[in-house]
This record gives C-alpha cells, structure tokens and sequence, in this order.
C-alpha cells in the first residue's frame, strides 16, 4: 500500500520525528510540520501507511483553524510550505505540511469527552467515573454523557501510554490559571464544533486539543484539531447506545488490532491492505462531510 512512511527535508534543520508529524526548524521561530502517512495505534506506529491520510489530517486541522480562529488565536502563519524547502522536496510537503509559529507546548493533553467510550468507558465500568470525575450509575456505552467533561492526560514518550490523570493532576503540571484557561478554551471548542458536526451527520465523540504558550504567555491552539486522528467521529445515522459504533477516524483499525494475538508493543501486526485502504476511505469521507 502506498503512502509517505517519513519525509526526507535537506534544505532545513531536522528537529523531531514524532507518531505521525515530521518536525523542521525555518529559522529561529518557526516550524515546518509535515503529516506523513503514518498511524499510530495503542501508542505504537504501524509499519503501514494509511493513504492519502496525511493530506486529509491537514486539510481538515486548515478547516477548523480557519472556522475557530475568532475564538483563539493559533499556531498558524499562511507561509506556503513549499517555498521553504527546495524546488525538488516540494513533493514531499505539498498538501500535507503546514509552517507554524514555534510554541512552548504544554504537558498535558486536552480531552473532551461528549459521550462514554474507550478508555473512559472501561474506566467508568471499574470505578464509576472518568479521571475522577464521578457520573451517574447506570451508564451504557457510547451514551451521551449528562455534560461534557474535560479528562486531561499526560504526554508520554514515544512508545509509552499516555495516562488518564484528574483535573488536580494537571493543575500541578501546568499550573492553576493556565489549566483553568485550557479547560475552558477546549470545552468551547468541542461543543461549537459537536453542534456544526450534527448539522452534517457526524457526532464528534470525544477529542483531544494540544495548546502551546508564546513569549508573553499567552495559550495558542497548536498542532492538529478536530481530525479522524484526535478525535471520535459517529456517523448520527447508525449511532446506538450500547455498542461502540462504527466510525469515521482509526477506530476501524484499533477494533482489528483488538482482534490480534498483540501486546500492544512494538512492533505492531502488519495491517492488510484491505483494512489500510478501509481506514484512508473513512478518512477522506470525514472530511468530505465536514467540509462540504
């Protein structure tokens, strides 16, 4: 199955290889951060790129950055990423990168949850609640919750689990004011893109949000938004509480994984090409709604 596995920028500073962005320094105070296609699952990339995925990561963070900017600013410049780079790597970057401003990221993860479902379900069928946050008894899976709730995590290194942690947790991480603003930002964020999403036929599950700090402080939205990578998409038409419904990001490849004699280490199974173009279908018909 084709698709781009790792890029290969010589006209710029190489910084970071991460789950599914390569990172180049432009200068001192910008990046050039190109989506490849690769996926990860369980924290472990695959060794099979999803096609097209990358492009589609980007088109769709271009769209919600574009759609929410009036609600905060963001990590983006409008530089072409083409011309940063040389005449003969411009294939490499085009329709898949984006030049951002350079940030300070943030520790923690921001995730909002709308609806019970994957590791906050499993925590919530343990404990009765997710991250600490208590909910009602009698919860089926995939049901909307009461009110959205924001579950922050940790940011583990490559190749460790990202870990659920309470609100508390990421207040002594971040600090009290700057949690406080996060919360709140990605809260807003979630439910003014659930309400568009519902008027195309999606319901967005959950999603997670990164942000970052300038020099003065100030919290931007960085990385990517609002994508089948961070995020849950349900198709409204076949929703129903109870079951985990089918879904429009890499859940379809995470329910065939589940069904592997796998110890969710690396190296991954090695996915069918059958399961890999699925998954790049799902993709693209995200976006497709989304953006029409």
């Amino acid at each position: 199955m084709s698709g781009l596995l790792e890029t290969n920028i010589k006209s710029l500073p190489f910084l970071h290889r991460g789950k599914v962005r390569d990172i180049y320094a432009v200068g001192d105070d910008k990046l050039l951060v190109i989506q490849t296609d690769r996926l990860s699952a369980f924290d472990v990339i695959l060794d099979d790129p999803i096609p097209n995925k990358g492009k589609v990561l980007t088109a769709m963070s271009d769209f919600w950055f574009k759609k929410f900017g009036h609600l905060m600013p963001n990590h983006e410049t409008g530089i072409d990423p083409a011309s940063v780079v040389s005449p003969e790597e411009r294939e490499q970057v085009e329709g898949r990168a984006i030049v951002v401003k350079k940030f300070k990221p943030l520790a923690i993860e921001a995730i909002v949850r709308g609806y019970i479902i994957g590791s906050g379900w499993k925590d919530y069928q343990k404990t009765g609640a997710i991250c600490g946050i208590q909910l009602p008894a009698g919860l089926k899976e995939a049901q909307k919750l009461p009110e959205t709730i924001f579950t922050p995590s940790t940011k583990a290194p490559m190749g460790s689990h990202d870990e659920n942690i309470s609100f508390a947790e990421a207040e002594k991480i971040v600090g009290v004011e700057i949690a406080r603003q996060v919360r709140d930002a990605a809260i807003n964020l979630y439910t003014q893109a659930a309400e568009y999403a519902a008027t195309k036929g999606i319901i967005i599950a959950d999603t997670k949000f990164e942000f970052g700090l300038d020099e003065n402080g100030t919290i931007h939205l960085i990385d990517e938004i609002l994508t089948p990578d961070s995020s849950r998409f349900w198709p409204a038409a076949s929703y129903q509480v109870g079951m985990s419904p089918p879904s429009f990001d890499k859940q379809f490849v995470r329910d065939w994984l589940e069904t592997q004699p796998w110890d969710k280490k690396a190296p991954a199974p090695r996915l069918p090409v059958e399961v890999a173009a699925k998954t790049g279908e799902k993709y693209a018909e995200a976006l497709r709604l989304l953006t029409a």
